[in-house]
């Protein structure tokens, strides 16, 4: 039997920490209301799953956020080692199955988690495509070290450089669906997570009068 696992990695929700493109434009306390409804988002996903969770927090753990799961803290220089990081430690401990996601996503389901999962029986390696040209999931069955090392984090080229580095080697890979995170004021207000939230855009509205 398979031993599947589901790492989360999730920003503290610091005001002036979070989202700080989006902030741009709507200033740091918008930027703060926006990735709270998402985190709310991510953590609904996965709350129903019955498969193992590990939340990694990037500064310090919140308790009252993911209730009853295991919560650790996020280790590395750069976005690329802390993910090693979590993978090696779930490898360590014996999944056998194992996918990462943001929590910056308005349109995460747990289906597209579980699709993560599945398709790790067909595929090494298996990535969740997000518009802006990286990625919002990952998913690997056994330990690739190379995909997280040398990358160009938050560039548009991510994961085109990633798939023609394991395309190179000859290294199999699964895609996933494309979703849209929302990193700007324009990702935000074309998002039906946004359109749908009356109190989200009265809050905003309320910030930049």
């Amino acid at each position: 039997m398979t031993k599947s696992l589901v790492i989360v990695f999730v920003k503290n929700i610091k005001l002036g920490t979070v989202k700080t493109r989006l902030a741009k434009t709507i200033g740091d306390y918008g930027a703060f209301e926006v990735y709270s409804e998402l985190v709310k988002i991510t953590e609904k996903a996965t709350e129903n799953l019955a498969i193992d969770k590990r939340i990694y927090f990037s500064n310090a753990v919140v308790e009252d956020k993911w209730k009853g799961e295991t919560k650790l803290l996020q280790e590395g220089e750069d976005l690329g080692e802390r993910m090693l990081n979590a993978f090696k430690e779930g490898f360590k401990d014996g999944y056998d199955k194992i996918v990462l996601i943001g929590s910056d996503l308005p349109d995460i389901t747990s289906n597209h988690i579980l699709n993560g999962i599945e398709a790790l029986e067909e595929h090494d390696v298996v990535f969740g495509p997000a518009e802006d040209g990286g990625y919002y999931l990952v998913g690997l069955s056994k330990m690739n070290t190379s995909i997280f090392i040398n990358k160009p984090w938050s560039q548009p080229n991510l994961l085109k450089l990633t798939l023609q580095e394991l395309q190179q080697h000859n290294r199999d890979y699964g895609i996933l669906e494309t979703l849209n995170d929302i990193d700007t004021y324009e990702d935000l207000i074309a998002s039906e997570f946004y359109k749908s939230n009356q109190k989200l855009q009265d809050k905003i509205q309320q910030l930049n009068d």
